[in-house]
């Protein structure tokens, strides 16, 4: 076939001389998967499939040495920031005397990120890879300098909104440059060495996260990661050797990308959860005006159904290149992954965001011991996720397996809350650690389901709408618990406290942590009874999204991977 201007189905990387280019390679997929279903029992569909892994690791698997190295301190500066936050947002809510708004740390992030990580799908294919991991970096770096020099909660916020823009793309551009280059049944291998990057993240991340909010102060936790953005784009630039893009005109281009279903949503999920956090507040001095004040009203009522709405309208009947296609998020055989990611993505954030908080309210542990007791939990479930990937690879199969680790991170969910109800910080932790094992593992899985079932030429469009219903999901779920750990702790506090000072501890209370250290000991015990009070509901909903995950994993179609 005669190829004209290169584009991003030609090789990701520079080919060696005879090296087939990357349609070719799919051609050849596609033609060898189709001769391994038509062939009759004798041998004949066994030796095509071999004969079909055996090509596309002999052309393609070279590639994939060169491009994990240079994409993988991207991935690292992911997991810790992930990890830095999580680990020392309560000391953020302290400095900034704002605990009780601190759920919007994550879902700023998340938020913009759940806008902004479906279209890199469509502008990776527009604009190359390469371009648009670099431009990631770019974002990502200034954003973190901005949460670094933020003076007010609210700048925080915005600052991790524009992280999250290039977050979004950090880890979905890579993703997508792997599945383009890695055989299917080789793919939960490589995501598992993916993730191994995550663990060496992980693993730093959580106590170095604490240690520098116990020393030198949160801020150099975000500024820090802003010159190492600067590393990882220099050697994406020099190392990865991608094809240059398409030579269209750029506003041709701007004009393939799916702008205004990015913004419908976003207004969406961020009218939901505005809602949400003025519906908790109730009438506290914190000001919200509860469920029935006109925030929430109009939020709940009127701002987020309409601008859904307008989502799927424009997804359906506007938008000509829609990031979020029905035929890929409706399809039978995908739907159920894309809704058992995104319930076990809410079960997995709801339920663990508020654990630092939990150990540090509670427990009375400072940043640096909190960040520690999180990191086995993510080295076991990054360990998972890799031996769930392996599984694949020896026989081919995905749908037990995604089972088996939603259904984990439904069991296991008890086990914490057990745990929070008794204050036995080790079976916190055993419950815990046994969730991330299933959630870790169950996500993995059902990604390679998405890529089994899915058209190649769809590769990019369902790896970004599969972190689309992750991050949608993350940011629901971290919102809805944060709203019952408010409003419980309000009522809790409530009826706990009396005296003439009780409505001024109450504030203080739940806007700086540091505050319980000055009550007396019978006061900041109460105090301490109603956040473990607070943490154990906000555990509830955690719960059901866990039990209608592991629900969907059932309408999980099992497929034969051959390509």
């Amino acid at each position: 076939m005669a190829k004209s201007d290169p584009a991003e189905t030609s090789p990701l990387l520079a080919p060696r001389d005879g090296a087939a280019t990357l349609d070719d390679d799919r051609e050849a997929h596609a033609a060898a998967a189709a001769a391994a279903a038509a062939a009759t029992p004798n041998g004949t569909g066994q030796s095509a499939q071999q004969a079909d892994d055996a090509d596309g690791v002999k052309q393609l698997g070279n590639r994939i040495y060169v491009l994990l190295p240079a994409v993988a301190i991207g991935l690292l500066l992911s997991a810790l920031d992930q990890l830095i936050t999580l680990a020392s947002y309560t000391k953020m809510g302290n400095d900034l005397n704002a605990l009780d708004s601190v759920s919007w740390i994550a879902t700023s992030y998340f938020l913009t990120l759940t806008s902004c990580q479906p279209l890199y799908g469509k502008l990776s294919d527009i604009f190359g890879r390469k371009e648009c991991l670099l431009f990631a970096y770019a974002v990502f770096g200034l954003g973190c300098l901005g949460c670094g020099l933020a003076g007010t909660m609210l700048q925080l916020c915005v600052a991790r909104g524009v992280a999250g823009v290039g977050g979004g793309g950090m880890t979905a551009v890579v993703s997508i440059l792997v599945s383009d280059i890695v055989p299917l049944r080789e793919r939960g291998v490589w995501q598992g060495y993916i993730n191994i990057v995550f663990a060496v993240g992980t693993a730093t991340g959580a106590p170095l996260g604490g240690i520098l909010a116990d020393s030198i102060g949160w801020r150099w936790s975000f500024i820090g990661q802003t010159p190492l953005c600067i590393v990882a784009a220099l050697i994406v630039y020099f190392a990865l050797d991608l094809p240059p893009p398409s030579t269209d005109h750029v506003f041709a281009k701007m004009r393939r990308v799916d702008f205004l279903g990015a913004l419908t949503l976003v207004g969406a999920v961020f009218s939901l959860l505005l809602g949400l956090d003025a519906g908790s507040r109730g009438g506290s001095g914190s000001g919200g005006g509860g469920w029935t004040g006109r925030t929430a009203l109009v939020s709940l009522g009127v701002a987020a159904p309409l601008l859904l709405a307008a989502f799927l309208y424009v997804e359906a009947r506007v938008a000509a290149h829609p990031f979020a296609p029905g035929r890929v998020v409706l399809a039978p055989r995908m739907a159920a992954c894309y809704m058992a990611n995104f319930f076990g993505m809410a079960a997995q954030m709801g339920a663990f965001f508020f654990l630092p908080l939990c150990f540090q309210a509670v427990h009375g542990f400072g940043a640096a011991a909190s960040g520690a007791l999180l990191v086995p939990g993510m080295v076991c479930g990054v360990a998972a996720s890799i031996a769930g990937g392996w599984t694949i690879k020896r026989t081919g199969r995905f749908y037990w397996v995604t089972v088996a680790g939603f259904g984990l991170l439904f069991a296991a969910l008890p086990v914490l809350a057990v745990g929070l109800w008794r204050r036995d910080v080790l079976l916190e932790e055993a419950g815990y650690v046994v969730c991330l094992i299933g959630a870790y593992s169950g996500v993995t899985t059902s990604l390679i389901g998405l890529l089994a079932n899915a058209a190649v030429e769809d590769t990019a469009v369902v790896v970004a709408c599969s972190y689309l219903f992750r991050s949608l999901g993350s940011s629901i779920g971290i919102s809805i618990c944060s709203a019952v750990l408010q409003q419980v702790l309000r009522g809790e506090l409530d009826r706990r406290l009396v005296g003439d000072d009780a409505r001024e501890i109450e504030d203080r209370v739940r806007q700086n942590l540091d505050y319980i250290r000055h009550l007396a000991p019978e006061v900041a015990e109460m105090v301490r009874a109603s956040y473990q009070r607070a943490a154990l509901a906000s555990l509830a909903p955690a719960f059901g999204f866990a039990g209608v995950a592991f629900l969907f994993t059932f309408g999980v179609r099992e497929t034969a991977i051959r390509k």
